[in-house]
């Protein structure tokens, strides 16, 4: 167990790259790099000068404001995630301004656009058996969350690797049972799986992969759909796991595992926004 550093960890001078941050936990991440005096470049496809998801009011502008005040250095990037091309000219972008990337989270997920805390667009009720529902939305699951942080992965990797050193984190779920849903179910444990296999494949290189797995996090979407106070945590607490992660000298020796934030913060001995240290979350019929 890493001994807790009650002063929090010191990221000043660490580049850290953010997918998927212009709202929920990805917006947490980058707002507790932040709070550790990283640069942070947040990155998604809303944007206050352009089109916004759901027509959501949150874009990427007001995180990398958010990385600012809370001691950090916010830099925006437009970016469509699902987009090899453009995630490559991401990483390229970030490289030329910045020079190298020590962190890169991926928390791009999409499979939830379109619920409305009751059904899905095709009609289908979270947990509806699979055989009574159509398989078409499971490749938007697996398009709008696994397959996003393998592009974001194998953007940042080569760098890592020539730099001997880095973290790659995917933000997911712990799929130690059934998740409730098959297609949440499946798309989680995909990239959990893409967490051990890129683990395996840069450790040998200094480079360090793993999933982050939150609880039911009060995110912008939780509290429009009145689920807040059914909610464990705030996003801010997977950002104070992440920064302890990225400030960790062992982190290594946790590469290819899916980490809780509330395992986490008992490790490392942080807390969340209102000070209180959320145990892990085991999902329930509250979910998603």
């Amino acid at each position: 167990m890493t001994t807790p550093d009650l002063r929090g960890p010191d990221l000043r001078g660490k580049v850290c790259l953010v997918a998927g941050a212009s709202r929920g936990v990805g917006r947490g991440l980058a707002r507790g790099l932040g709070e550790a005096g990283a640069t942070v470049i947040v990155t998604a496809r809303s944007s206050e000068t352009g089109r916004r998801t759901e027509t959501r009011p949150e874009a990427i502008e007001d995180t990398a404001r958010e990385v600012d005040a809370a001691g950090g250095e916010g830099h925006h990037y437009l970016c469509d995630h699902t987009s090899e091309r453009a995630v490559d000219e991401l990483v390229h972008w970030a490289l030329r301004r910045f020079g190298r990337i020590d962190v890169a989270a991926a928390s791009v997920w999409g499979g939830n656009e379109g619920y409305d805390g009751e059904r899905y667009p095709d009609g289908a009720a979270w947990g509806t058996p699979f055989w009574r529902r159509s398989a078409e939305p499971f490749s938007h699951f697996l398009g709008t969350g696994p397959y996003p942080g393998l592009l974001l992965a194998r953007a940042v990797a080569p760098a890592m690797v020539a730099a001997k050193q880095g973290l790659i984190a995917f933000v997911s779920f712990g799929t130690e049972t059934y998740l409730g849903d098959i297609y949440y179910d499946l798309a989680k444990a995909t990239t959990n799986r893409l967490a051990f296999a890129c683990a395996a494949e840069l450790a040998p290189h200094g480079v360090c992969a793993l999933s982050l797995s939150p609880g039911f996090v009060a995110t912008e979407r939780v509290r429009d759909l009145g689920q807040e106070a059914l909610a464990t945590e705030s996003p801010l607490y997977a950002g104070r796991a992440l920064a302890a992660l990225s400030a960790d000298p062992s982190v290594l020796d946790r590469a290819g595992h899916t980490l809780h934030v509330g395992d986490l913060a008992r490790a490392y001995g942080f807390t969340d926004a209102d000070g209180r240290q959320p145990e892990r979350f085991r999902i329930g019929e509250e979910m998603p």
